[in-house]
């Protein structure tokens, strides 16, 4: 079985960068500007995560008997939003 070179091939295509390349190098932003501009730039990013709400909530720890949690729990899903509604009611 022949040894394989530890030389990188040279390829035309794709040639290693040096300084006087880095030099003329310019932003994707400057070639591109009609796909990168400021107007579009916003447009066609889409925002990560979840959407920012108008009342955020705070997250807090709390211990309850297991029974309560069990009970509302068994109502169905939103029951921590029908929990914060009947917290919110008793102040």
């Amino acid at each position: 079985m022949k040894r394989k070179s530890d030389q990188r091939p040279t390829i035309r295509e794709n040639p290693e960068w040096t300084n006087a390349t880095f030099a003329r190098a310019r932003s994707a932003q400057e070639v591109l500007p009609e796909i990168l501009g400021a107007t579009n730039a916003k447009r066609m990013l889409k925002p990560r995560g979840r959407p920012k709400s108008g009342h955020p909530r705070t997250s807090i720890s709390i211990r309850l008997p297991p029974e309560t949690l069990a009970r509302w729990k068994a109502t169905g899903p939103g029951w921590q939003t029908r929990m914060a509604e009947a917290l919110a009611k008793a102040i």
